[in-house]
C-alpha cells in the first residue's frame, strides 16, 4: 500500500526548496500557483533549483499535501523542511524583504 505521506516526507525534506502547485513553473495551470512561482523567480531561483510538484497529476498528492501541512490550498511552499505557506504568504514575505534571504540561504546548502 503505497504511503502518500512518507512520499511527501521524503520530497520535503531531501530538497531545500519544494514548491507543490497546479501545474509547473513553465506551465502553471492556476494564477496562484503562476504568482508563487514567479514570487521564487523574482527571489532569484531559477525552476531547475528548487523541486517543483504537479499535484494535477497524482490525486493522492494532490489531497495527501494538505494534510501533511495542515494547510487547505494549493500551492504549498516549504523551504529547509518547513512549510511556509501559499501564495499570499509568500507574497508578504517577498515584498517584506523575507523570502528572497530565506530562498538563498536554503539553496546555498
Amino acid at each position: 500500500m503505497r504511503d502518500v505521506n512518507a512520499e511527501i516526507d521524503q520530497l520535503v525534506q531531501s530538497n531545500p526548496v519544494v514548491l507543490f502547485m497546479k501545474g509547473t513553473p513553465s506551465f502553471p495551470m492556476c494564477g496562484f500557483s503562476a504568482r508563487t512561482a514567479e514570487i521564487l523567480k523574482a527571489c532569484g531561483i531559477a525552476p531547475a533549483q528548487y523541486k517543483s510538484v504537479n499535484v494535477l497529476e497524482d490525486p493522492d498528492i494532490r489531497e495527501g499535501i494538505k494534510m501533511y501541512g495542515k494547510w487547505p490550498t494549493i500551492p504549498q511552499l516549504y523551504v529547509k523542511g518547513q512549510l511556509i505557506g501559499g501564495c499570499d504568504i509568500a507574497m508578504d514575505m517577498y515584498q517584506s524583504g523575507e523570502l528572497a534571504p530565506l530562498i538563498q540561504s536554503a539553496i546555498a546548502g
